[in-house]
């Protein structure tokens, strides 16, 4: 398997070259095109009851395609929003990936859901984070640019949980209401994660809710 993150940062797409019975999964409608003979299977990643779970708490990707090479194929995927993409190989580890933020994987990965609890429920499932375990890799990626902070040891960092992309399981975190309940409930900050050093987190520079509300002031509600 090779691949190749094209067009980036802005509007970054993955094309990658696969050989007979190589695989690699996706998100649901990230496919672009692609070229051989490709055999397609439709599923929900981490079984059927995680699956049920993600629908029911409203995330992202419900099912997941995963795509099998024949013979020599190519297949090319973007994600729904503009931004960067990046690689990261899995070897026995586990990170945790906003369900936003994740495009595909290959390999032997578990896909499944980090709960988080009912703090997860009042920020409107953000923090209904996925888990991916195993050996292989996964690409994530970012609203905007992708930026990686490396937090050093004792260090504190209080990050937005919407600009969260992806972090390793093992980091030390702690997730805790940012304000008070009435900026909690009408906008702005809400719910913010302090991380501990040593750490890895991956950020995007942009969100999307506050372009929805820009929208919304030149659409007009419905």
């Amino acid at each position: 398997m090779k691949y190749l993150v094209d067009q980036r940062p802005a509007y970054s797409i993955l094309k990658v070259q696969l050989d007979t019975g190589e695989t690699i999964t996706s998100e649901a409608g990230a496919m672009v095109l692609f070229k051989g003979d490709v055999e397609i299977e439709t599923h929900t990643g981490g079984g059927l009851l995680r699956g049920l779970m993600r629908g029911i708490l409203g995330t992202e990707a419900v099912f997941m395609n995963t795509y099998r090479a024949r013979g020599r194929a190519e297949i090319w995927l973007a994600p729904t929003l503009p931004g960067d993409i990046r690689y990261i190989p899995l070897h026995g580890d586990s990170w945790i990936v906003q369900d936003s933020s994740y495009l595909a994987h290959h390999g032997d990965i578990d896909v499944s859901i980090a709960w988080r609890g009912l703090r997860g429920v009042l920020a409107e499932g953000e923090l209904f984070w996925l888990r991916l375990s195993g050996h292989g890799g996964v690409w994530v990626n970012a609203y905007g640019g992708l930026e990686e902070l490396r937090v050093p040891a004792g260090e504190v960092v209080t990050i937005d949980n919407f600009h969260f992309v992806a972090m390793p399981e093992t980091v030390d975190y702690r997730i805790k209401k940012f304000g008070g309940w009435k900026s909690f409930l009408l906008g702005g900050e809400g719910l913010v994660f302090d991380v501990r050093g040593p750490a890895v987190v991956y950020l995007q520079t942009r969100i999307l809710p506050p372009f929805a509300r820009l929208l919304r002031r030149f659409l007009g509600e419905k």
